[in-house]
């Protein structure tokens, strides 16, 4: 993999690139300075764009196919937020060799959550809750499916053989993992209409300040699906001590919660498998979600 990629079909993107591109789309934001932002963000690169703005560029064609969406229902969902999320303010086009749409976005202020060094777990967790209520309530009309709107049996061959594999490299107790599987498979499906979900609540994607949450980002994934998807939340951002608040707030029954571990379950497994060697920050997080799943999946029923 070459240096600084985590995908083998990434374009080279540096800032040199990012300048011409700006210059060529926005010339009135030629000459503001251009500095890369030290991000583990696996599906876009992005540059700081004078002191208010920031250039995202995707990483893959998958990502690339984000960028419309996101510029047309972030302004929707974001008066029905109560925390902040990107606004787009402009819109660039393939040029100068990179292949694919790109967005400038408002600068948000803050910082990524660290691992298992929250602060404050309680208030973090009451603040999750209400951004995910908001979010679950927002106008369904005309909304495309999230990323992960499937169902956790559509996983199932795969989050089983990831299990195996990790549980071969000894990454994870196989039999541990494949308990808590289960018991998401046998939970009651949901049974709602779809709703609106962000579906990658993790520490790279909501910024902190003063320790409260202060803006979620990266919405690449979000669109109709389970609820129950966002409650990967408990795991990817808080210790296991908030996490009984963060659920009361959000009233999620036996067969939700169950379904939320699944979901987390079945995205750290391949998260660890395939970012071990590219990304370690992201395989850092990975580990930690499945020690918090494996060692807490008893208690918490």
């Amino acid at each position: 993999m070459p240096a600084g990629k985590m995908h083998a079909d990434e374009p080279d993107v540096d800032t040199s690139l990012v300048i011409r591109l700006i210059a060529g789309e926005f010339p009135r934001w030629a000459g503001l300075p251009v500095e890369r932002v030290d991000s583990a963000g696996t599906s876009n690169v992005m540059y700081r764009l004078g002191e208010d703005m920031v250039v995202r560029l995707p990483r893959t064609p998958g990502s690339a196919a984000d960028v419309r969406a996101e510029q047309i229902w972030l302004r929707r969902l974001a008066p029905v937020l109560p925390v902040a999320v990107p606004v787009p303010v402009g819109a660039g086009r393939p040029a100068e060799g990179y292949p694919w749409p790109w967005s400038v976005y408002g600068w948000l202020p803050g910082a990524n959550p660290v691992t298992g060094e929250i602060a404050a777990p309680d208030l973090l967790a009451k603040d999750l809750a209400e951004f995910i209520t908001a979010l679950h309530r927002a106008d369904t009309v005309d909304a495309p499916p999230s990323y992960r709107s499937g169902t956790l049996a559509a996983r199932d061959e795969a989050t089983r053989a990831q299990i195996a594999e990790l549980g071969a490299s000894g990454d994870v107790d196989a039999g541990t993992a494949t308990a808590v599987w289960e018991e998401a498979l046998r939970a009651a499906p949901w049974s709602g209409p779809p709703v609106w979900i962000h579906a990658d609540l993790q520490p790279g994607n909501v910024l902190l300040a003063a320790d409260r949450l202060a803006a979620v980002i990266d919405f690449g994934c979000a669109g109709l699906g389970d609820p129950a998807v966002d409650l990967i939340a408990a795991w990817y951002l808080l210790p296991a001590t908030a996490r009984p608040g963060f659920r009361a707030a959000l009233g999620a029954d036996d067969a939700t919660w169950a379904r939320g571990r699944g979901w987390a379950l079945s995205i750290a497994l391949p998260e660890l498998g395939h970012y071990r060697e590219t990304n370690p920050v992201m395989a850092t997080i990975a580990r930690h979600v499945l020690r918090e799943l494996l060692a807490t999946a008893a208690a918490e029923g």
